[in-house]
């Protein structure tokens, strides 16, 4: 477990640079993120390029054994490059070009801009290619699929749609254009949705737009990354995924990538509970492998709103350790050092603007010795045998037309990641089109828009003998998101054998199921009212004028087993339910943890350790079933006590 910082030194007088590398060796810190900002002061001038401030900085942190990773800073733009070429900005929703002086203002289609950044990023890549400092690369900053209706991107998008659809008649077909006069009869009528009031938009456009914006932002970063590679076959390159509003599909994002890197740095995390869990498992199943986080909380972080709260006391230990439970190997903390000015000032870093250490500072440094003490964690990976499937396409769909009050694509996910997480089982977070032949149980939440390859995947899978639990909204929309003229779940009716009669969006208006063993759960958002085929009822409504229809339902199909959830449901019925499919599958269960408690387990092959994390504000106690080695404590022991945010690691 490798622990780093972000650091600026652009932003810092020359005599704190080697204070600050040697306190940061001394801590024990072992990389440092440099350079993410810093393109105006690498390229001051048009073609002028100065990487000797860098190459200072990066010879004092070499000097003290820091390893370094290096930042393609394509994010923040000189004023120079705008000034001169004001045609790389990026236009908003009214068509006017955003405001020059912050990040990610440029358009990652203008082949200008793209022309500049391979220049920079080549020069960087002869510079520093060979240096054995250069631990990694990142390609930019947090990047997003933004939306931009430049030139460019217009005539890009109506490029894409005639290479997807070859020709007008099936574009118009695929978008579904017949209603409100929408038909196309000439390719230069199409606009991208948000030249049109969002009540206006249409959602097969949207999804389009969406492809097209994901896409592009894909090919970006593979253009950089085959920059670097020319000059340096050998480097190690990243981008750094975040969870913001314009997300990318991380699967292609980092399709061309040597690992992923994630941003767990939320300002929402500081100050309260709350667990990144299901976060870290998607970034770690999106490559299948260990992966680096590239942001960790370290103190409030501020933005365009009020400063939240400061992280209590234990987590920033705690959420470190709690991302190397779920598979990251590096983790990189935001920041060293808290800006004296500029929009981040307010961001807090481990050292505080009166540059005296303090609380976090010091618990930190109690984070870096521990993290020297695990070594045997290091040749770990994490094996599941349940996997929940992620689809950023029906994310898309579904946040682009609301299917009800409080209806969510990511909290479906989520109660199910949380149901296992109570057995303390691990879970992967995967693609639909993943091999799923080697887990025991696969979610597959809310298959809304139709992918033949991902229902070809599901069958395949219950076939061979899987057990596969689908839910509400599924095989609503055909690959265009337009809705399919069949009775739901359409593609799907066969595996779960049973039809859908009707659905009744009862939003936040609180309902009751009843399983087969008479246990009743609150449901909410969604009802599909259900007719058995071949299927077997597991719970039946309770309310309402579908009152003993099937809610959830359970389908044996060739050697395979399928549930369907028709309902959104309360925590209490996803770990009943859960708890039941694991029963019968085989997979392992934890029984009785206390509330908040977290349990991940990391193996290489001879020997499990297993994490236990206590995500709550109360001590809590864990009883093992057996005598085991506290690797952190260095002692054997029958039971785990941890106060709040504190973790142990067991050899099992």
């Amino acid at each position: 477990m490798k622990i780093g910082v972000d650091y600026y030194p652009e932003q810092w007088d020359r005599t704190l640079w080697n204070q600050d590398a040697d306190l940061m060796a001394r801590i024990g810190i072992k990389t440092v993120r440099l350079s993410g900002l810093m393109w105006p002061v690498l390229e001051p001038v048009d073609g002028e390029f100065d990487f000797s401030w860098l190459d200072d900085a990066i010879g004092i942190f070499s000097h003290y054994g820091i390893d370094v990773i290096l930042t393609v800073p394509t994010n923040c733009l000189p004023m120079w490059l705008y000034q001169k070429h004001p045609e790389i900005i990026r236009l908003g929703a009214d068509e006017a070009p955003l405001q020059p002086g912050v990040r990610s203002r440029r358009c990652l289609n203008s082949p200008v801009f793209m022309d500049y950044a391979k220049r920079l990023a080549k020069q960087l890549a002869l510079h520093y290619g060979s240096n054995p400092s250069i631990y990694a690369w990142q390609i930019d900053s947090g990047i997003e699929a933004f939306p931009c209706i430049c030139k460019t991107c217009k005539d890009k998008f109506r490029d894409w749609l005639i290479e997807k659809y070859n020709d007008l008649p099936t574009i118009n077909s695929a978008l579904g254009t017949k209603g409100w006069s929408g038909e196309y009869t000439d390719i230069s009528q199409i606009r991208p949705p948000l030249v049109y009031a969002e009540s206006r938009q249409n959602p097969a456009l949207n999804l389009a737009f969406y492809r097209f914006t994901t896409e592009s932002t894909a090919a970006f970063v593979k253009e950089i990354a085959l920059t670097i590679r020319r000059e340096a076959p050998k480097a190690k390159i990243t981008t750094n995924a975040a969870f913001k509003e314009n997300l990318p599909d991380f699967f292609r994002l980092f399709a061309d990538l040597d690992f992923v890197a994630y941003n767990n740095n939320s300002g929402e995390s500081a100050g309260k509970s709350g667990s990144n869990a299901f976060n870290l498992d998607l970034m770690r199943g999106i490559q299948g492998k260990n992966f680096c986080v590239m942001e960790q909380l370290s103190g409030a972080v501020s933005g365009r709103h009020v400063i939240p709260p400061t992280p209590k006391p234990g987590m920033i230990t705690g959420y470190s350790l709690q991302a190397l439970a779920h598979g990251a190997d590096t983790i990189i903390h935001s920041r060293w050092r808290s800006a004296i000015s500029g929009s981040d000032m307010f961001s807090y870093g481990i050292i505080d603007h009166s540059n005296v250490p303090g609380r976090r500072f010091f618990e930190f440094s109690e984070l870096c010795k521990t993290a020297s003490k695990l070594t045997a964690i290091d040749s770990t990976t994490i094996v599941s045998e349940a996997a929940i499937l992620y689809s950023p396409e029906n994310e898309f769909a579904l946040t682009n037309q609301l299917q009800s009050k409080g209806f969510t694509y990511m909290e479906q996910l989520r109660s199910f990641h949380s149901a296992f997480s109570r057995f303390g089982a691990n879970v992967d977070i995967v693609s639909p089109d993943d091999d799923l032949s080697g887990y025991k149980v696969v979610i597959a939440p809310e298959m809304y828009v139709y992918r033949k390859s991902t229902a070809e995947n599901l069958y395949r899978y219950v076939i061979k003998g899987g057990t596969l639990i689908m839910t509400n909204r599924s095989g609503v929309k055909d690959s265009n998101n337009n809705c399919v003229m069949e009775i739901l779940p359409t593609v799907y009716k066969e595996l779960i054998g049973a039809e859908i009669t009707e659905c009744d969006p009862v939003g936040d208006k609180q309902q009751t199921i009843v399983d087969f063993a008479g246990n009743r759960f609150t449901c909410s958002c969604w009802c599909d009212i259900l007719k058995l085929t071949t299927a077997k009822a597991y719970a039946e409504y309770n309310d309402g004028f579908y009152r003993c229809c099937p809610a959830v339902t359970m389908n044996k199909y060739c050697s395979g087993v399928v549930y369907y959830v028709g309902t959104v449901c309360d925590s209490d019925f996803y770990e009943s339910f859960i708890g039941n499919v694991m029963r019968q599958t085989g997979i392992p269960r934890l029984k009785g943890l206390p509330a908040g408690v977290e349990v991940t387990t990391r193996t290489n092959g001879n020997d499990d350790f297993i994490f236990f994390f206590n995500n709550s504000e109360e001590n809590v106690t864990i009883n093992l079933p057996k005598p085991m080695y506290s690797i952190l404590a260095l002692e054997g022991r029958d039971r785990v006590d941890l106060r709040p945010y504190e973790m142990d690691i067991v050899r099992k």
